[in-house]
């Protein structure tokens, strides 16, 4: 009986799918967000800033892309964490991401 128990205790623990998030970001916001995000720690990282300045710099960095992409850091979390329990969601974001981040290297060193 008290296997019973169990079993239906750890079972009224694990949802079987988490929540929506109230403020989802779409899949492509969530991509473009997440590349801009990628580019602006590369940017810090080169600046060779001193690692309290560096990481000051990265947090204004990702609050202006926060403003400018209308939302809020906790909404963008909220939704990473969505997403990264969807694996083949995240998967597919990130593959969107590399793309992207792919094309720039590649504009950039045609420019060269």
């Amino acid at each position: 009986m008290s296997v019973l128990l169990t079993l239906a205790f750890t079972q009224c623990q694990r949802p079987d799918e988490p929540m929506r998030p109230q403020l989802l970001l779409p899949k492509d916001k969530m991509t473009s967000l997440l590349t801009n995000l990628h580019l602006a720690e590369a940017r810090v990282e080169a600046s060779r800033l001193a690692p309290d300045s560096a990481r000051a710099m990265f947090n204004q960095l990702r609050r202006d892309l926060f403003w400018r992409y209308e939302t809020t850091d906790s909404a963008f979390y909220q939704s990473y964490r969505y997403y990264a329990v969807h694996d083949k969601d995240l998967d597919k974001i990130y593959g969107d991401v590399i793309d992207s981040l792919s094309m720039r290297e590649m504009k950039m060193e045609e420019k060269k």
